[in-house]
């Protein structure tokens, strides 16, 4: 029971050469070397114990133990299996007496000068017996391996699945927010400047265009998603007045790589959310730093009383979704801290993603 999915002639392949290694080593290779003329019934009987061998492997394979063994039914598989045994050898003796075969050995023992055999017990063929149990063991330990991993790689799929799904679920989300929120500050511009409120309909468009076309693959390349942000940043300050500073940093991309798209952008609309003011100055610092394999985010922004229980409660479903798309996604290879600082009254976020060897590419 060699599972070999995609190609199942190979499998058939492989039993076939599995069987005639087994049978060339165990029933035909051995009385060659007796260096004598056998009758063609002695190779009629191994050839028989071999298809009695083969039937006792597929019939433990198929029926036996996915019956009994996997279903814990462990006493009556045991039962069984003894019964073969031992069944086995008073077959192979009927078989025997059928072909005359005994007396045929017996004679062609002499034609070489052996006169007397040792003969076998009349009950109870040993070697029969642990060459049943043999192949019972291993037929047994294939179809449980096979098993195992039919079931790890059925686990993994429904795993993916459920990912997949939950994944496209909290996409779904997220979007529908990001562009709710957008729009509004886009028809707030339009009571007040017309000219910008085109460009920043123009830049929606573009983002809008990235995130149908660009991300539908579940990733992204670094540069385009960091693109997408300085979008949302420059359409982000056209509605603030000069009370605000706002900074960006991006790294500098010697390697490119893919990313979960709409990872970084939550964390940013929070910083713009809370962290303006019309009568204060305020101060929003976004920063990324790519270093090999670790890809740091920091957004610090301002908090004001009226924004404060909110900020240290830090909700809302962008954040919360996104969260949980960092555990799908980058199970154990990202860390996440956001507070609010006491002496500076600031609001800190602070991401780490390590990305592996696959999510890395030359960006020449």
């Amino acid at each position: 029971m060699i599972p070999v999915k995609s190609r199942p002639y190979i499998a058939i392949l492989l039993h076939v050469l599995m069987w005639t290694l087994f049978a060339s080593v165990l029933l035909f290779y051995l009385p060659l070397t007796w260096n004598i003329s056998l009758p063609y019934q002695f190779w009629v009987k191994q050839a028989f114990i071999l298809l009695i061998l083969v039937v006792v492997f597929y019939l433990n394979s198929f029926i036996l133990v996915p019956a009994l063994l996997l279903k814990n039914k462990n006493l009556a598989f045991i039962i069984i299996v003894i019964a073969l045994s031992f069944l086995a050898g008073p077959l192979v003796r009927a078989i025997d007496d059928s072909l005359q075969l005994p007396d045929l050995m017996e004679q062609a023992f002499k034609k070489n000068g052996i006169i007397k055999l040792s003969k076998r017990g009349d009950k109870i063929d040993v070697f029969i017996i642990m060459v049943t149990l043999m192949v019972v063991g291993i037929s047994t330990s294939i179809t449980l391996i096979q098993k195992w991993q039919a079931d790890k790689q059925e686990r993994e799929a429904l795993e993916k699945e459920r990912i997949g799904s939950e994944l496209s679920f909290l996409k779904a989300q997220i979007n529908p927010h990001f562009f709710f929120n957008t729009l509004n500050n886009i028809y707030a511009l339009t009571h007040v400047d017309i000219e910008n409120s085109r460009r920043a309909l123009h830049k929606l468009s573009r983002m809008m265009r990235y995130l149908l076309y660009d991300t539908q693959a579940g990733i992204t390349p670094l540069s385009k998603e960091i693109s997408f942000i300085v979008d949302y940043i420059e359409l982000m300050k056209l509605r603030l007045n000069d009370m605000t500073t706002v900074t960006f940093e991006g790294p500098l991309i010697r390697q490119d790589m893919h990313i979960a798209p709409m990872l970084f952008l939550p964390y940013i609309e929070n910083a713009f959310k809370h962290g303006i003011s019309t009568t204060a100055q305020s101060v929003i610092a976004i920063e990324l730093l790519l270093e090999e394999k670790v890809l740091t985010m920091t957004v610090k922004n301002s908090v004001f009383n009226e924004n404060g229980a909110t900020a240290d409660g830090y909700g809302g479903i962008g954040l919360t979704n996104t969260k949980r798309r960092l555990d799908l996604l980058y199970p154990g290879r990202h860390t996440f801290s956001a507070a609010k600082t006491a002496d500076t009254n600031e609001f800190i976020v602070h991401l780490t993603l390590t990305l592996d060897d696959t999510e890395l590419h030359s960006s020449r």
